[in-house]
């Protein structure tokens, strides 16, 4: 079962990190950027939960959580500082 789910997820995750790469790439703002970069943080830790789960390695899942919060904490400081910019 877990096998033919980590087969299907698999691509779907390759094309939408692709996808948030190029727009990571071609952002024409600094929003539309931080948010393809915390996307694929996001991504990468809901796939890393999930070959956790198809491994099962515990050590995995920490990994994720460390990834997950390191994201958050991005998106923390980036509207910190875009609150600033406006402001003045």
């Amino acid at each position: 079962m877990i096998e033919s789910v980590v087969k299907l997820i698999v691509p779907i995750f390759s094309l939408a990190i692709v996808m948030y790469l190029i727009r990571a790439v071609k952002g024409p703002t600094i929003p539309d950027i931080v948010l393809a970069i915390d996307c694929i943080g996001y991504d990468l830790a809901a796939f890393m939960g999930i070959l956790s789960l198809y491994f099962k390695s515990p050590y995995l899942i920490s990994g994720a959580i460390v990834l997950a919060l390191w994201s958050y904490l991005l998106d923390i400081y980036v509207s910190r500082y875009l609150l600033r910019e406006v402001r003045g």
